[in-house]
Formats: C-alpha cells, structure tokens, sequence
C-alpha cells in the first residue's frame, strides 16, 4: 500500500507538473502572439490612416505649388522690359493669366503678383480676394513702403522668399488687412538677376483644418501637423492661432524621431504615433493613447489566463483520483503535453476509459483544441478584414511577396494582371448618413468585386481600397470583367433605393510587363496610377442619381 501510495503521489506529482507547464507555455506562446499581432494590426491601422492623410494633403498642397509655380515660370518669360509702360503692360497680361490658374485650383483665398519698389516706383502688381466663395475681387494692396523689408518678420509673404531666394512654404499667419488666417506658397521672380517682386497664393487654414481633423483613431485618437523641427502648426486640441509663441506647447521628447512609428507623453498621457512627411516640409502626425490600443488584446489575455487556471485547477484535482491502471494512459498524457509544450497539436490520445484518467485525457483533448481553434481563429482574423470577409491588406502583401518568389524561381511566360479599386465618395456617404451606411456602401461594392472578379484573389488595402491579382482565366478574360464590372456598377446605381447602395468604384488595371516591372510591386503601382486616373475621369462625368 505504501508502495502504491508513493506512486500514486509520484505520479500525481509529474501529471500536475507537466499540465501547468504545458498550460503555461501554451498561455505564454497565447499572450505573446496575441500581444503582438494586436500590436501589428494597431500600427498599421495608425500607418493606413497616416498614408491616406498625407496623401490627401500632398494632393492638395501640391497642386497649390504646381498652380504658383505655372504663374511664376509665365511671369518670367512674359517680362520683356524694365520700363514702365512695358512692365505695366506685362502685369495686366498677368491678370488674366493669374485668374485662370486660380480658378482652377482648390481652396484659394488670395493670389497676388507683388512688385518690389526697388525695381518699380509706379508699378506695385495686384491682389486678388476670395472670401465668401463666389469669385475673386481685386483687393488694395499692401503698401510696402511702410516696412522695412529686411525684417522677415514683417509682411512675411514677401521678405521670407524675397531674402531666401527660393520657393517657400510659410507657416500659419494672419494675412495682411483681412484678419484671416492663412498658409502661403510664394515663388521670388527674378529678371536679368535684379529682384523683381513675389508671386504667391495663400490658402485658408480651415481647408486644411478640416482635411486633418477628418483623421481619428479609436475614442481619443487624432491627427496633427508639425513643421520639419517639430514645432505645431495644426492641432485639434490646440488653438494655435490664439496663442503667443513662448504658450505654445513644447515639442514632447520621442516626438522628432527618425523611425515612422514613435511613442512619446503629452499631457501625462502615454502616446503612440506614425508619422509621413508631407512634400512641403511639414510632418503629419496621427497619434492614439496606449492604453486605447491595448485594450482589446489584454481583454483576451486576461480571458486566457482565466481558461489556463481552470484549466489547471481541474487537472490537480483530476490526476489526484489517478490509480496504478493510468500508467499506459499517462505515458501517452506526458508525450503529449512534451509536444504542447514545443508548440505542437499534432498527436492523438487514444484512452477513452470511464475512470478518472479517461476524464484526464478528454480535458487534455478538449482543452488542445479548443486552443488550436483559438490560435486558428486569431490567425484567420490576421488575415481577413472583418467588415468584408476578404482578405485584408497584411494578405495581400503575403500574397504578392509569394508571388514575387514563384516568378524569380520561374520567370517563364509569366502572365498576371494587378486590379486596385477606389470607392469615390466614401467620407461623403459617411458624413451625411453615417458610419453604418458607409459600411453598407464599402459591403456593397466588395460583393461586386468578389462576384465578378469570382476566381481571383480580393483583398481590401485600406479605408476604401481594394485590390485582385487576376490570372489564368480571369487574366485571359479581363476586358470582359472589366465591361461587367462597369455594368455591375450602372445596374446597382439604377436600382439603387438609397445613395448608399449605389456603387461608384474607380478601377485601374495594370498587366505585368516585365519591360516596366521589376517586380510584382511595379505593377501595383501602375495599376494604382491607372485607378487615379479612372477616379479623375469618374470625377469629370455627371451622376443620374446624385441627390
């Protein structure tokens, strides 16, 4: 008895050992993937929305300088003269030039063409007005006599790139006589070497306010721009302009990384943020609390920790009841927890006895796959958008790098084509319906894709994107889907009850061509090109059912 009773005790011993350090280290591996899968799918939500956020202000800003840059490269071709009647003459031909550009250009507040009283006593340019949106007016100019302009400080938009000698980008101002609050791009003209005066167009702050202030994250995430030495120029929290330089808040420690992804406290508040610059110098910043990306993976890991305990605790009290007939049983218990315990499903416990060593092994069973299910699923919602069911962006980078690898091992008759779609009027639908319209409207088109394009990959690549690697038949037939696509699109706006279940989607197609394409990437990238030009022409055309 004593016999039996120190290898019931022996056994009983190794049985709870090997459970709770099989539960551990499967809780352990648990923690950890979940930690930094959740981590992952945080920063590239944080990138995805930081990418889409600059590439929307460059957008913007962008054409701002090619519109000024257009004025400046006329302006100095057109001067022929120095004399008053002749430069008087070419600054009238300016006007016309200079209101057709600014016609064509979003969000302009003011344009001008300033002549320096160096170079012209009598001839000063003009100044041209937009402030309630119904067209330009002719505005009184500055008087620049009445400044010193050596002083940069002073009349900014025309000592900054008059002493700089180069394009420049100004920081937040309040413009000259109309108490408004701006941003400016000014070019200096320069004729014959002698400085002739500043060309430039100034842009409401608020348009690019309301750009970045569409940008959030979770409860208390947001967006905000720096310039490139970190001090702020638009934050959502902080009336920059209504504040003095030495009130303006200090640019926090971590803030000025060199790395896209950085953390940093602000307003004792422990922060992570992405960031990109933008073309003109200045850095946009999206940024979340920590503690708002980590609640839902700690959620789980608790719930884990929780399983894992019980689980234990169910084990100490099921290998106590344990007699001299588990041995057999055991052996097979201990081999499989060896392999829990290296990160291995892969086996079968075979003891299917009424007594306490069959309920042993069937917990074991159980509890194995209920976390093979587990690890299965989070590897599924990795890889799937929860919103669409199709894959999501991670996938579809897996996917081309896959695709990258087969082509370089077998770069024979290589043939694949690159569709990326782009849902016009997104934010329009969400802001005037809701969020949950929005989703109706990104579901709708998503079926579309997935219905037509039936045999090729679908992958969603961010907010209102999505992409599909066509090959074989659907690589042979593509001008066919293409036409059904475009049906598909034109039937679901007829019928369309609702303006968000209409389906205005821009499409680019891109074949691999392996005289432009180094890799699969190259073809991404041009069939993205091919999607913004379709969004510009879908731009262009009329809508039947427009409200």
């Amino acid at each position: 008895m004593k016999h039996m009773h120190s290898l019931r005790t022996k056994i009983t011993t190794l049985t709870v050992c090997v459970t709770v350090i099989a539960v551990f280290v499967v809780s352990l591996m648990s923690v950890l993937f979940i930690r930094r899968t959740e981590h992952g799918k945080s920063n590239q939500l944080l990138l995805l929305l930081c990418e889409t956020g600059e590439r929307n202000l460059d957008y913007y800003f962008r054409s701002v300088e090619n519109s000024v840059k257009d004025m400046a490269t006329t302006t100095k071709s057109d001067i022929t003269e120095k004399d008053d009647e002749s430069f008087s003459q070419h600054v009238e031909r300016m006007r016309e030039v200079f209101d057709r550009i600014a016609n064509k250009t979003n969000g302009v507040l003011t344009y001008y063409y300033r002549i320096d009283p160096a170079f012209s006593e009598t001839v000063k340019g003009f100044w041209y007005t937009n402030l309630d949106g119904t067209g330009f007016r002719e505005h009184e100019v500055t008087d620049i006599n009445e400044f010193d302009t050596s002083d940069t400080t002073k009349l900014v938009w025309f000592t900054v790139p008059k002493y700089e000698k180069e394009a420049v980008w100004l920081p937040p101002y309040i413009t000259d006589n109309l108490d408004k609050q701006v941003i400016s791009y000014n070019i200096p003209i320069r004729w014959r070497g002698e400085f002739v005066g500043v060309v430039g167009i100034e842009i409401d702050y608020s348009t690019m306010k309301e750009q970045v202030e569409s940008i959030h994250l979770y409860d208390n995430g947001y967006a905000f721009l720096t310039d490139s030495e970190g001090n702020l120029i638009f934050h959502p929290r902080i009336d920059i302009a209504a504040l003095n330089a030495d009130q303006i808040p200090a640019t926090p420690d971590g803030l000025l990384s060199d790395i896209t992804f950085t953390e940093y406290t602000f307003e004792g508040t422990r922060k992570e943020a992405v960031w990109q610059s933008l073309s003109n110098g200045m850095r946009l910043y999206v940024s979340v609390p920590e503690n708002e990306t980590e609640g839902e993976w700690q959620l789980l890991i608790n719930r884990i920790l929780i399983a894992a305990a019980a689980v234990i605790a169910l084990s100490v009290i099921l290998t106590r009841l344990v007699t001299a007939r588990i041995t057999k049983p055991l052996e097979q218990l201990t081999e499989a927890a060896k392999l829990t315990n290296e990160g291995s499903y892969d086996f079968k416990l075979e003891y299917n006895g009424k007594d306490e060593v069959g309920t042993l092994t069937n917990s074991f069973r159980r509890m194995t796959e209920h976390m093979k299910e587990h690890i299965s699923d989070l590897n599924k919602r990795a890889n799937v958008d929860f919103l669409t069911s199709v894959r999501n962006k991670g996938a579809f980078s897996n996917y081309i790098d896959d695709m990258q690898a087969r082509i370089e091992a077998n770069p024979e008759n290589v043939e694949y084509a690159i569709g990326v779609f782009d849902c016009d009027d997104l934010k329009t639908v969400n802001d005037r319906y809701g969020h949950d319209k929005g989703d109706i409207y990104l579901k709708t088109a998503s079926r579309l894709i997935c219905r037509v394009f039936q045999h090729s990959p679908v992958f969603r690549i961010g907010g209102d994107e999505f992409a599909v690697v066509l090959r074989n038949d659907d690589f042979r037939n593509r001008e066919e889907l293409t036409e059904a696509f475009e049906s598909g699109m034109k039937e679901a706006c007829l019928t369309a009850k609702n303006r968000w279940e209409e389906i205005h989607v821009a499409m680019g197609i891109a074949v691999y061509d392996p005289q432009q394409d180094a890799s699969v990437i190259d073809t991404v990238r041009r069939a993205d090109k091919e999607m913004y030009s379709n969004k510009r022409k879908h731009k262009d055309e009329p809508r039947d059912n427009q409200e």
